[in-house]
């Protein structure tokens, strides 16, 4: 039986709407595909703090945490990945990809232009369907 891993993702906007994406590196799983930046959340961990740290570990940025964009279950080969996206804003750094490959920001309805990591899929689904209430 796989193992079912718990994950947060951030959707962050900047003041021009546009919204930070990351470039997996070859060294993780799943390389130069792209992700809403975050990570496993821990043992008895909020999803909302485990978004904070992540963000904190990953980019060495604060984030405010707002509400949920889309909560995924994907099937991977080797793992059950369930996903919860949260819309963010950071309030303080600025983005350093300190494990991805790239970090951009990218208009809303240039989403589709990126190759994403089937589980992030539907979350780019969600935000271009309005659904989301951006």
């Amino acid at each position: 039986m796989k193992k079912t891993v718990k994950v947060v993702g951030a959707v962050s906007f900047n003041e021009q709407g546009d919204i930070l994406c990351a470039l997996r590196s070859t060294e993780m799983s799943h390389p130069n595909l792209w992700e809403f930046p975050g990570g496993k959340t821990e043992e008895g961990e909020k999803p909302e703090e485990a978004l904070v740290r992540e963000i904190k570990e990953e980019l060495d940025c604060t984030v405010e945490v707002y509400e949920l964009i889309e909560d995924t279950t994907y099937e991977y080969e080797k793992v059950i990945v369930n996903l919860l996206t949260y819309k963010t804003k950071i309030t303080k750094g600025t983005p350093e990809a300190k494990e991805h490959a790239e970090l951009k920001w990218v208009p809303l309805q240039e989403l589709r232009s990126l190759e994403w990591a089937p589980a992030d899929i539907p979350t780019v689904e969600a935000l271009l369907s309005d659904k989301a209430n951006i």
